[in-house]
Parts: C-alpha cells; sequence; structure tokens
C-alpha cells in the first residue's frame, strides 16, 4: 500500500473517532488510543509510542524520539488536540521524517470543531 492511499484511510478513521467520540475536549491520548483502535479494525497494522533511538554525532541519546502513531511502517500520525494549533507541529513532524527516512506524516489535531481542518499533510520527498 502506497503513502497517498494509507493517509486516505488514516483521515477516514480520524473523521470517525472524532465524530463517535464526539468532537473536541478529550486529551491527546484518549484520541491516539481510539484512532489506533480504528485503524487496527480495519485490518491495519499500527504501532502506538513507537520509540526512535537517536544519536548525536555518533553518541546514543539517553531519551529517544517518540511517535504517537506508525501505520504499515509507512507514515507517521502526530496526534493533537488543542485549540490554537501552531504549525511549528509540522516543522517537527518533518524532522520526524527526516530522522527515520519516512516520506509522509499526518498531524491531526483533535481539537477542531471538524477534525479535517485539523489534518495536515507533511511531506518528505514524496510526490
Amino acid at each position: 500500500m502506497q503513502e497517498n492511499s494509507l493517509s486516505q484511510q488514516i483521515i477516514g478513521a480520524a473523521i470517525e473517532v472524532h465524530r463517535t467520540l464526539g468532537g473536541p475536549g478529550l486529551l491527546e491520548s484518549v484520541y491516539e488510543e481510539a484512532l489506533a483502535w480504528e485503524l487496527q479494525h480495519q485490518g491495519l497494522q499500527c504501532q502506538r509510542q513507537v520509540i526512535v533511538p537517536l544519536t548525536y554525532k555518533g553518541q546514543r541519546l539517553a531519551d529517544p524520539l517518540r511517535l504517537d502513531l506508525l501505520v504499515e511502517k509507512l507514515v507517521i500520525v502526530e496526534v493533537k488536540a488543542v485549540a490554537a494549533y501552531n504549525t511549528i507541529f509540522e516543522t517537527q513532524a518533518l524532522t520526524y521524517l527526516r530522522l527515520t527516512n519516512l516520506r509522509l506524516a499526518l498531524v491531526i489535531n483533535f481539537g477542531e470543531k471538524y477534525v479535517k481542518d485539523g489534518v495536515h499533510r507533511v511531506v518528505n520527498n514524496l510526490q
């Protein structure tokens, strides 16, 4: 499965989670767990809180990177639940893509009235 078709399924699942849980107002961890469940229920491989070891000049850092969700080992999903979205989330997602050599991340803000308005695609050499 390619990243672009996978992203459509992820966005659909996020909309379902948002609708079922009643919209904004919950903690990020609630949306993350529900989204992981929804994706797995649809037959997709979804890992939560994936640890990515980091090195700096050959030295392994004590604090690894943690990805909220990794879907099919292809798409990073960063889950947010904020009233005031900040574009720094997209910059962080691009850094995550570069560090993992992946090509697509979705930053999904469940804090929006309509979650479709809170979906932000971040690409790293993906057409």
